[in-house]
């Protein structure tokens, strides 16, 4: 199955290819963005006045390498305390279902994400790295809001 997926994962890159976008505001703002799936709110919110107050935006399509993106950068930017997940999920992937599983359970002896109903739920980083990001980040449930002003609002 897993040599299936990867064969899958290859043509779509080819067929579908997904730049990974993310953008850079206010190094000291402990407020990071994730819109899921959603590129015209990334872009909406990248291009706004929102970014004054926020570290990065980006966007998180897998629930493996991008989770893993996640849990490095944070992990590395200390600063950062406070995730808003917004945007629509990742149809197939439920990256953002298998965060906050993995923010609620963590992860098991071989590195997935405890209760994940995504497809290959599998991390690469360490167990000292999830506890980090379970106890010191706070999530914050915007899941399929695609509203710029009601996501505006968790951050001030």
């Amino acid at each position: 199955m897993n040599s299936l997926s990867n064969l899958i994962g290859e043509i779509c890159k080819v067929v579908l290819p997904i730049n990974e976008e993310f953008y850079y505001g206010n190094p000291n703002s402990s407020f990071a963005i994730c819109t899921l799936s959603s590129l015209d709110l990334l872009k909406k919110i990248s291009s706004s006045d929102l970014m004054n107050n926020v570290s990065i935006v980006g966007r998180l399509l897998s629930e493996n390498k991008g989770i893993d993106s996640i849990i490095k950068y944070v992990y590395q930017n200390k600063k950062i305390k406070k995730i808003v997940v917004c945007g629509k999920e990742v149809w197939g992937h439920k990256a953002g279902h298998s965060l906050f599983e993995l923010y609620k359970n963590g992860v098991n002896d071989k590195g997935r994400i405890i209760n994940s109903n995504s497809p290959d739920p599998f991390l690469t980083v360490s167990k000292s790295q999830v506890n980090y990001f379970q106890t010191k980040i706070t999530l914050i449930n915007m899941i399929n809001e695609t509203n710029y002003n009601k996501i505006k609002e968790k951050i001030f």
